[in-house]
């Protein structure tokens, strides 16, 4: 395009662009004014007060967030016909509401990602725009069908990957590839499994398959929302602005160690401890424990039932536990049935024995009024409850396992001591416990009526606010005046004595252990174990998954070795496996130096290959123990001055240094690795382990050493 042509072309976006903004800014002033509006109640209850309001707080932040990059692009297609992409869509309500920017998930914007110069897509042009804040500083064009056209997106995506990184992961809504495209827009009702190498964007395109899953299918999904899990807090807080960034807000984030609430976890067991938690025969012995305290007596227990005494003995007990144990309840939930064969027995007896020469069983009703009395007379007994209690106690989980841990026949490798602190692979155990154990009925209907005596003394005050009210309009002199916001008040204080649950999605979720998401997003998924999955599986009845991973970076004694072995157990022939192979992240000098490690410790896998260089060779140094500080504080002094994030990595217990495991997800403008020697002598998993180290930095690569530098890596530049 000539120049002068170029300039004009400019000008002519950039009064579409304002344009564009000038209607986010009046629907955002709209919005505002509705939001108001309901939060003055006139009209309404405060049930439908509170949705009208939570529904227009979520789309006021759809549109706060639009504000960063609200248009990146246009099409144009063969038919002339031309189209604005953009972060949402906006549409013009005076001519039959047409679309003036399409949202990036809308079929209609697919071409902008897939179309190429062989398959264009019936799309003639594609032009890409470059914001500041709202300002357009340029636009570059890529035209079809010419010879040379190309592949789209060389110029943004290599602006994207090489610019600085910032605290956070940020969205690639507008650089967003063809072979991330497939993937985020693949209608698969069941598992989908994206495996990657170190910097290919598995885990950012998994975040905008979910945008897009709810953009697509967002009445489906709203209601339960969408759980994402991720290894460690530092990985959420990365991963975390990307879907708002996208106006997604009903997402729970969480790493293993938090998936029952009230609980978070953090602490590692030993690698062969953490093995043994994660297998499924473990099942066996948590079943086992709880059938242990499903007791018989060794003694009868005798129970006085008025003049007559009837006993708990070993056989009553074993045909309880029996039928308990049919039932198909959980343990605490069975304890009901095994209590009512108990009582049977007992009372059978006694009235046999307290009627005897004056009742037959065909005098029903003086029976049953006298089995009536009995039972009232049991359940008040405390040597019946006792016996109870003993033959068939309230289990609660942490309380279990923490016995289990420390019985003289237990493991020695799951030994624990007291009040030690829950470990992330016991979170999956006592997870399963709540199932096999169930609720306290009892307990919950306790808590059930302190609710229902505090709602209703609630309403009972707010009553009283009501009643003092009218009786001071009663008694006022025609001079005097009740506002009517003195009314509103009282009706809205009594509105809020109505239970109602203000939280929204995320929070409630989060808040339940027993909520059940839409979709469910499981990131480094090759680090969990078969009881994660089960956790994981019992919060998605409908096994819709995402599930990101690499197999080559797995370092959990516990976690998979193939996808099929986990996954098939859960959805026989309803996973599929995607690959991707680009690295985005990685400069091909650095990728040079991990992939030689790979081949080493995983030479079937083959690793993805980097669209860039970065002109700027990995280094390496020996030093002593005494000289290491020193050099980590050079490294520390020359990053603080260049734009970008910087971090150094070390076997753990080394001062200065963070662990490979815990930058797993994350990436670096700079980085810094420490005794490489060391982490690789944890064998596999330390192979793992180096190999994550090497490949987190998207710009330099820096090593030093105290011992000989491992063969992997003598192919850095020695300073």
């Amino acid at each position: 395009m000539a120049e002068q042509g170029y300039d004009e072309e400019l000008r002519s976006e950039r009064g579409y662009v304002a344009g564009l903004y000038s209607r986010l800014d009046a629907e955002r002033a709209r919005v505002k004014g509705a939001l108001k509006e309901a939060l003055g109640g006139e009209g309404r209850t405060a049930m439908e007060r509170d949705d009208e309001v939570r529904a227009l707080g979520k789309e006021l932040k759809r549109l706060h967030v639009a504000d960063g990059g609200l248009c990146f692009g246009r099409l144009d297609s063969v038919d002339d016909e031309t189209s604005y992409i953009g972060r949402i869509g906006l549409f013009d309500e005076k001519d039959d509401y047409r679309p003036v920017l399409l949202d990036w998930r809308a079929p209609a914007a697919r071409p902008f990602y897939v179309a190429t110069a062989v398959t264009p897509e019936n799309m003639r042009r594609r032009r890409q725009f470059h914001t500041r804040g709202r300002q357009l500083a340029d636009f570059t064009d890529e035209v079809f069908g010419r010879p040379g056209g190309g592949e789209r997106g060389d110029a943004a995506l290599l602006a994207a990957v090489n610019a600085p990184r910032g605290e956070g992961m940020r969205d690639i809504v507008s650089t967003i590839q063809a072979e991330q495209d497939e993937i985020i827009r693949l209608d698969h009702p069941g598992v989908l499994v994206i495996e990657g190498g170190p910097g290919t964007g598995k885990t950012v395109v998994a975040l905008h398959r979910v945008a897009y899953l709810l953009y697509t299918h967002r009445e489906r999904m709203e209601r339960h929302g969408v759980l994402v899990v991720g290894p460690n807090p530092a990985f959420l807080n990365h991963i975390g602005r990307v879907l708002p960034s996208l106006g997604e807000s009903d997402v729970v984030f969480m790493t293993p160690g938090d998936l029952l609430p009230g609980l978070r976890v953090t602490a590692e067991d030993a690698p062969e401890t953490a093995r043994l938690k994660g297998s499924l025969k473990i099942l066996d012995v948590l079943k086992a424990a709880i059938a242990d305290r499903q007791r018989l007596p060794e003694q009868p227990v005798p129970i006085q039932l008025g003049e007559v005494t009837a006993r708990i003995d070993a056989e009553t007990a074993e045909w309880a536990r029996e039928e308990a144990r049919a039932s198909g309840l959980p343990h605490n939930e069975a304890r009901a049935v095994f209590t009512e064969i108990i009582t049977y027995v007992l009372t059978e007896r006694a009235i046999s024995r307290i009627s005897r020469g004056w009742l037959s069983r065909k005098d029903r009703d003086e029976w049953e009024r006298l089995r009536t009395g009995l039972v009232k007379d049991l359940a008040e007994d405390e040597k019946f409850t006792g016996a109870i209690d003993a033959l068939w106690p309230i289990l609660k989980p942490e309380e279990l396992l923490a016995e289990l841990y420390s019985s003289p026949g237990a493991d020695p490798e799951l030994s624990r001591a007291d009040g030690a602190a829950w470990t992330v692979s016991d979170v999956p155990l006592l997870d399963e416990l709540i199932e096999l154990l169930g609720r306290d009925k009892a307990a919950d209907k306790a808590a059930e009526q302190a609710a229902e005596r505090e709602r209703k003394a609630k309403a009972e005050y707010a009553a009283g606010v009501m009643e003092g009210l009218v009786k001071r309009e009663d008694s006022m002199d025609d001079e005097d005046h009740l506002f009517a916001h003195d009314l509103l008040y009282a009706e809205d204080l009594a509105d809020r004595f109505v239970e109602l649950d203000t939280r929204d999605l995320a929070e409630r979720a989060a808040a339940d252990r027993d909520w059940t998401y839409r979709h469910v997003v499981v990131d480094e998924a090759q680090e969990l174990s078969e009881m994660d999955w089960r956790a994981l599986m019992r919060r998605c009845p409908s096994r819709s998954f995402t599930v990101v991973g690499d197999l080559a970076q797995r370092r959990a004694a516990a976690g998979a070795r193939s996808w099929d072995a986990m996954l098939e157990p859960y959805v026989p022939g309803r996973w599929v496996y995607r690959s991707l192979s680009v690295n985005y992240r990685t400069p091909a000098e650095i990728m040079d130096v991990a992939a030689a490690l790979l081949a080493e410790f995983a030479p079937g896998v083959k690793p993805p290959e980097s669209v860039r260089a970065c002109g700027v060779q990995p280094w390496a140094r020996r030093v002593t123990d005494d000289e290491l500080s020193g050099a980590i504080e050079e490294f520390v002094r020359d990053e603080a001055g260049r734009a970008g994030t910087s971090v150094v990595i070390g076997p753990p217990g080394v001062p200065g240094t963070v662990p490979a495991s815990e930058t797993k997800g994350l990436e670096f403008d700079a980085v810094l690795v420490v005794y490489p020697e060391r982490i690789l002598a944890d064998g596999p998993r330390g192979a793992a382990e180096l190999y994550v180290a090497l490949t987190r930095a998207t710009q330099r690569l820096g090593v030093l050493h105290q011992g000989a530098l491992p063969d992997a890596l003598t192919g850095l530049h020695s300073e």
